[in-house]
């Protein structure tokens, strides 16, 4: 059964970093220009998970998660595993990286990667659709683009939510997520190398769509064009500060780019 919630939730507002009235004018005209190279050019669309398509952890926060894992390790006798400050880390990933650096490739690690596994698919229900992302996706698809996902997640976390939202026929099979060998997590670009070559598709002819620095440096070692998506004021700076030529605050633009519209209706 569809799981589609009411509204297309997202958190907080979802202001165009390229407004219409500015879109003539220097920089800003610059950008948008750039904006609609990128997408048109795409003929593969690489995104992100937790960012560019919904808010994982909007129903159930990260910070829970990282304590669950931590008194999980505790219960294991571990509990001299962990620095203090990764114990009161926020992102449950600082607490499995943390882990693997010490006991890299161990039945530990294996377990502590399954267990986080269990708390995404866990908030996967509740977790809040990113807004304009769902008729994005599917626009894109319907107008003959290939999409995948890279992302750090787990591929069976992200099969969950598309399944929900109606979307994983627009991927299916190629999903790319969190492995076993965390030193292949992004910044690393194994997943956007095996999502080009399962697609058949030369790095230049492919767009990936993310939201963090690690994105950005994963796309670059690939050599796929990135287009960063911000939420935020300092989600923008830190892509900005990486290198990261092309940022939108909303999926929006894109939207009407992949619709084929030449400018953007409020």
């Amino acid at each position: 059964m569809v799981r589609h919630p009411l509204g297309n939730h997202h958190d907080g507002p979802d202001t165009l970093l390229v407004t219409p009235d500015a879109m003539g004018t220097g920089p800003v005209a610059a950008e948008t220009a750039n904006l609609q190279e990128v997408i048109r050019r795409a003929r593969f669309v690489l995104f992100d998970f937790d960012g560019p398509i919904c808010r994982l952890f909007a129903g159930h926060s990260a910070e829970t998660m990282a304590k669950d894992l931590v008194e999980w390790l505790e219960r294991q006798g571990l509990r001299g595993l962990l620095t203090e400050e990764e114990r009161v880390h926020p992102d449950p990933m600082a607490v499995l990286y943390a882990v693997n650096r010490r006991h890299p490739h161990s039945d530990l690690v294996v377990e502590l990667e399954e267990r986080l596994t269990q708390l995404e698919l866990k908030a996967a229900p509740s977790a809040w659709p990113t807004e304009f992302a769902d008729p994005l996706i599917r626009t894109w698809s319907a107008v003959g683009a290939r999409l995948a996902i890279a992302t750090n997640n787990s591929a069976r976390t992200v099969a969950s939510y598309l399944e929900s939202r109606g979307l994983i026929g627009c991927f299916a099979p190629n999903i790319y997520g969190r492995t076993k060998e965390l030193h292949r997590l992004k910044p690393d670009p194994y997943c956007l190398v095996r999502a080009l070559k399962a697609m058949g598709a030369a790095p230049h002819d492919a767009l990936m769509i993310g939201d963090t620095p690690t994105d950005f440096h994963a796309a670059r070692q690939a050599g796929v064009p990135l287009l960063g998506y911000a939420r935020d004021a300092e989600r923008e700076r830190e892509l900005r500060s990486t290198g990261a030529e092309v940022v939108v605050s909303s999926l929006e633009p894109v939207l009407h780019i992949v619709r084929g519209e030449v400018g953007f209706r409020g």
